[in-house]
């Protein structure tokens, strides 16, 4: 339940704080005072509507269920209006995609172009409310799990399909990535030891040409030894010094490569680099390498993949056209009840019975059914704007009485109000005898529901648990609650215009009594 609303520069709005209470709060008003603009502040603090005022903070009782924004009691819904639009939810941040989503269940607009009502999917979840079979709940869920599978296989069947009318092509460049990179035949650390090979190369005639130089010192070896045992010294430290320098220059030998050979590390360093260039690194390569040949085996077994997946497709369509069958059955049983409670709200609203067929459609979520309304021998299509809205209007309280198929956390009892209805004008173009069925049922309706609605037609406002007057004088728009005195004056402008008579001020008592 919404409780309370406050605006602040919101077009003709300077400024607007109003408490509301449960069941029908009806907004009245001349043409232009700004009803209609009020409405779209409040549907903006929940992201339904366009944020056009400096700030927008309603207070509502409500769940929500968000997993990182705790409700509570009330829950805090703020917008705040600079260059751009932002959104809170109990002070926390929040974005308008986010907001709208959760909010939509607990608020419905029914604005003069809405008509979700005779939506498909809330047909048949009125219908499916009705149904009695202890197995329908379980048929609907595994129908569902199925459907979702057999889409799964059909988009992968038509990717495959796809895949096989180029499927030479593709095997083409699998194969030409293959080779590319098995031709070489990398090891993961082989450039490196290569590229370290490369640069001692690069050195090998400066040292050579050293060590044709140091040669000398071999020469001499015999001679120092001598010295040293003359001198009586141990030559011991000479001769390991020189086995030292013996082995350093045997280890930088180059004798064991040829120049052919040379050539041959200094091609694979190029083809190495090759691959890392290409793939970012020889690990990559040999992942790619492995990826290719895995897609190439998997084309070349496309045929029998297809084969698979069209007998996965075939057996999950049977099994939900079963499924759907049984569904189908279930809601023809029960199509003759929701016909029945539709029809008692139409009859006080003077409209003519209405006829429900359940035909054959395509394949969906909730089965292969959907649901025909004509309203007497008429379509839907062709029917009037006021028929139109005692229509929606019958819906709505079957929806409300059967729980609200919509949303099963929509209370049914007045004291735990957490549903709105905000309706703009649902009895426009009706005579006094048909706004008054209007108002009757919307005042039944508000036992389930909180509702907001902008009327010109006194039978509904006479009907309303809070009366709000909006006035605009100049350009600035105002509201306000009014008294039972101010009520009936509003009603007797209603009736009469702007010059209130005197049999309109008694039939305005006469409402109200």
């Amino acid at each position: 339940m919404i409780s309370r609303l406050f605006i602040k520069n919101h077009l003709s709005f300077e400024s607007c704080e109003l408490s509301f209470g449960e069941g029908l709060n009806v907004f009245t008003g001349v043409s232009g005072a700004g009803k209609s603009v009020l409405m779209k502040a409040l549907l903006s603090a929940f992201g339904l509507s366009e944020a056009i005022a400096q700030v927008v903070e309603v207070d509502a009782f409500c769940t929500l269920g968000l997993d990182d924004i705790s409700d509570e009691s009330p829950n805090v819904f703020k917008v705040l209006k600079q260059n751009s639009a932002r959104y809170f939810l109990n002070s926390q941040s929040i974005s308008k995609k986010n907001l709208s989503s959760a909010c939509a269940s607990f608020v419905r607009f029914l604005g003069a172009k809405e008509s979700g009502e005779f939506e498909n999917s809330a047909l048949l979840g009125l219908v499916d409310a009705l149904v009695s079979e202890k197995k329908f709940a379980k048929n609907k869920a595994d129908f569902a799990s199925i459907f979702k599978e057999l889409n799964s296989a059909k988009a992968e069947l038509e990717k495959l399909k796809t895949d096989e009318s180029h499927v030479e092509e593709l095997k083409e460049l699998a194969s030409f990535e293959i080779n590319k990179i098995s031709q070489i035949n990398p090891k993961i650390g082989e450039l490196e030891e290569l590229s370290e090979l490369k640069k001692r190369l690069s050195k090998r005639d400066k040292i050579e040409q050293a060590w044709e130089g140091a040669n000398g010192i071999f020469e001499f070896e015999s001679a120092v030894i001598r010295a040293l045992e003359l001198c009586e010294r141990d030559s011991a430290f000479f001769s390991d010094a020189m086995n030292e320098l013996r082995s350093a220059k045997e280890s930088l030998s180059f004798e064991e490569l040829s120049d052919d050979e040379i050539e041959g590390v200094l091609d694979r360093i190029e083809a190495l680099s090759g691959l890392e260039r290409r793939y970012g690194s020889i690990e990559r390569a040999l992942e790619v390498l492995a990826s290719k040949k895995a897609e190439l085996e998997k084309l070349e077994k496309i045929e029998f993949e297809k084969t698979h997946l069209q007998n996965k497709v075939n057996e999950l369509n049977s099994s939900a056209n079963a499924l759907a069958s049984e569904l189908s059955k279930a809601r023809k049983k029960a199509l003759p009840k929701l016909e029945a409670k539709l029809n008692e709200y139409l009859e006080k609203m003077y409209l003519p019975a209405l006829f429900l067929g359940l035909k054959e459609s395509t394949m969906s979520e909730l089965g292969l059914d959907k649901v025909e309304v004509n309203l007497g021998a008429v379509n839907l299509k062709n029917i009037s704007s006021g028929e139109l809205n005692r229509l929606r209007l019958a819906f709505i309280a079957t929806s409300a009485e059967l729980g609200d198929s919509r949303n099963s956390r929509i209370p049914t009892t007045a004291k735990n109000q957490t549903g709105v209805l905000i309706l703009d004008e649902i009895d426009a173009n009706l005579s006094g005898k048909e706004a008054m069925s209007i108002a009757s049922v919307l005042e039944m309706l508000g036992q389930s529901y909180q509702i907001f609605a902008i009327s010109h037609q006194p039978q509904l406002s006479s009907k309303a648990a809070h009366h709000f007057l909006i006035e605009k004088k100049g350009e600035i728009s105002s509201a306000r609650e009014l008294s039972r005195d101010e009520r009936e004056h509003e009603l007797a402008r209603m009736i009469s215009g702007e010059h209130v008579s005197q049999e309109a001020k008694d039939f305005a008592k006469k409402l109200l009594g």
